[in-house]
């Protein structure tokens, strides 16, 4: 059974490093202690190393320990003896250009179908649909390939948000580049509100975390998904197949 939880950011407000999804986590890793972790988005320039040890840190407060993949000789066997993956946030196209460039789009997706619990955060969420292109993140590389896990039958836009009421910024608004998106791509995209994220349960998708996420479709009007909603119906033929 497929476990994952995806979420819009690792860290609200107010609070540290993944502490806010701590219950979730703790229910999401219930049955494993060791967790592989893939630095590869590297946030602020963080090396591999700073950024596992910031992981660690973190989750040595709900009792699970945190070892980095660039510490295995042999990344893909990293990944298919791993208990459980995180992957964390910053420049997708760094995350997705190295997870490319050691081949481990198809293994990381593998794992997770066969039940290893997965989380990604912003970058790590991102990867999670059919591709990157609706990212937030400058192209500051240019990665082998934009595809993603496509364990999400939809894409995602991380750090969603809505246009300021009254604002003079005058550069494009989140949904202006979704629609630009729609002119070239067919996928929905699922822009995830900070402090909003989806819990993966086998052929259910629910929506946790105070908010609604708004569901962007092409050629149709955006609509509103309510928090502890379950988008399997809308995909249930997508789930039935992965």
């Amino acid at each position: 059974m497929k476990q994952a939880l995806i979420a819009s950011t690792s860290t609200v407000y107010g609070s540290g490093f993944l502490e806010y999804l701590y219950p979730s986590l703790e229910e999401l890793f219930s049955n494993t202690h060791k967790i592989l972790f893939l630095p590869y988005a590297r946030p602020n320039g963080l090396s591999h190393s700073e950024y596992t040890k910031k992981a660690q840190n973190s989750f040595a407060k709900i009792g699970k320990e945190v070892i980095g993949i660039h510490q295995f000789k042999n990344p893909k066997e990293a990944v298919k003896n791993a208990e459980a993956i995180f992957v964390g946030g910053g420049n997708t196209f760094v995350l997705i250009n190295t997870i490319h460039e050691y081949q481990l789009i198809d293994v990381i997706s593998t794992a997770i179908s066969s039940g290893v619990p997965y989380l990604g955060t912003s970058a790590g969420s991102n990867i999670c649909g059919q591709n990157i292109k609706t990212t937030n993140d400058m192209p500051i590389v240019y990665p082998h390939s934009f595809e993603g896990l496509k364990i999400l039958p939809f894409n995602i836009n991380p750090h969603y948000m809505d246009p300021i009421k009254g604002s003079t910024h005058m550069g494009e608004t989140r949904e202006t580049r979704i629609t630009e998106f729609h002119k070239f791509n067919d996928f929905d995209v699922l822009g995830l509100r900070e402090g909003s994220f989806l819990i993966l349960q086998d052929q259910k998708i629910l929506l946790q975390g105070p908010y609604s996420a708004r569901l962007f479709r092409k050629n149709k009007r955006a609509i509103e998904i309510p928090s502890k909603s379950d988008l399997e119906q809308r995909y249930k033929n997508f789930s039935a197949s992965i």
